[in-house]
């Protein structure tokens, strides 16, 4: 259950409007290799999204097995976060 800070945060990347905007908020709020880590859990979710097996997601990120098993166990139990924003970019880039 989030916390009125996790609250505050979320609310605070809505006000951010352009990549550019949520980028400098990021580097800021985060160190490099955390970025790093979500990016490929991200770039994990769209791949198995997509119908990628395992050893072709790992192939291309170079995630772990357990950071797949991971992501995968989201992607089918999770709360759609990852299903949410995957089908919104998916309808931008139409």
């Amino acid at each position: 259950m989030p916390t009125d800070a996790m609250n505050e945060l979320f609310k605070a990347v809505l006000t951010l409007e352009t990549v550019e905007e949520v980028a400098a908020f990021f580097d800021d709020l985060c160190t490099i290799r955390e970025i790093q880590d979500m990016s490929q859990r991200f770039e994990v979710a769209q791949l198995l999204h997509a119908g990628k097996n395992y050893g072709e997601v790992s192939a291309k990120t170079g995630a772990s097995s357990a950071t797949i098993s991971r992501v995968n166990r989201c992607l089918h139990y999770g709360k759609n976060g990852y299903k949410t924003v995957i089908s919104k970019l998916e309808c931008e880039n139409k």
